[in-house]
């Protein structure tokens, strides 16, 4: 079955996978005049969408002959895997499958070879928003796999989110990006909670901390932006802040850590990075070229 614009079939999607995300993605899907059909493991997650007009499948199978375009929005691959190990995978010819569950790059990459044998077409993407910012422009999302595929998909993908960015045909460079991604805010996450700590130890306030960064946005915005040219050019000469200084200041965040009697697991671990650098020659370089020792890993 092709999907075209002349297709009686073209607004009709089905979505597996009902958690936070997933019943997100069903209600963008409804509020943009989409016939959609839901399969969930947990049934009761499909009464709000029913109430506005979603179909809930009583099986994959019936979830996947429902429309010729799949949204999958489970944990992971291998949960979907799990899925489909229950029905008749011959079906999925001529579906086009848009994966959206987390993957490594490598699982993206076997998830849509599997696809292709089966008959079918497949997308790999990743989204980059809350639940809550699905189907508004708040919402960005990053797709891989065919460029044909892609462009019959864009209406639907279009559903989801203000930003759609399509990052090449290599299936896996979708997952490549959200995992870049995820290491970033992991350690801005990570890093924010300590600095809160930090305020905490000392009776102050971790809003107060919260707007104080939230004004910095744009200085780290200019930064990310800035490593990322010294890293992809190998250019970390001339810094305004040295790999060596950064090291003093986290062996002292370290000793504030220990003062306060806090936890200093982060500080160490960032300071011994440091180090690290400091130790292999780089004291005098750009803060990124601390990517030398981690592409040199123990």
């Amino acid at each position: 079955m092709k999907i075209s614009n002349t297709d009686s079939n073209e607004k009709k999607v089905t979505v597996f996978g009902l958690g936070l995300m997933g019943s997100g993605i069903a209600r963008a899907f409804i509020a943009n005049g989409y016939s959609v059909t839901v399969w969930n493991r947990d049934v009761t997650k499909a009464a709000s969408l029913l109430s506005r007009g979603a179909v809930l499948a009583k099986d994959p199978n019936e979830a996947i002959v429902a429309s010729p375009l799949l949204v999958i929005c489970v944990s992971d691959y291998k949960v979907t895997h799990k899925i489909f190990s229950s029905a008749d995978v011959t079906l999925l010819k001529d579906r086009t499958i848009i994966q959206l569950s987390s993957g490594t790059p490598k699982e993206a990459r076997s998830f849509d070879g599997w696809i292709q044998k089966l008959g079918g077409s497949a997308l790999n993407g990743d989204i980059l928003a809350w639940p809550a910012q699905i189907g508004s422009s708040e919402a960005t999302i990053t797709i891989s796999g065919s460029k044909s595929v892609f462009e019959k998909s864009a209406a639907a993908l279009k559903a989801l989110g203000g930003t759609v960015e399509f990052v090449g045909e290599e299936s896996g460079a979708s997952a490549v990006m959200f995992s870049a991604t995820m290491a970033y805010l992991a350690g801005s996450w990570i890093g924010f909670t300590h600095g809160a700590l930090i305020m905490e130890s000392e009776g102050m306030r971790a809003d107060t901390f919260g707007n104080l960064a939230a004004g910095m946005s744009s200085l780290l915005a200019a930064d990310s932006i800035h490593m990322g040219e010294a890293i992809q050019q190998g250019k970390f000469g001339d810094p305004e802040s040295t790999i060596h200084t950064t090291a003093l200041d986290l062996h002292l965040l370290v000793q504030h850590s220990k003062e306060a009697g806090i936890s200093a697991m982060l500080p160490t671990f960032a300071a011994n990075l440091f180090q690290l650098a400091v130790d292999a020659g780089y004291g005098k370089e750009k803060h990124a070229a601390i990517i030398k020792v981690l592409r040199h890993p123990e």
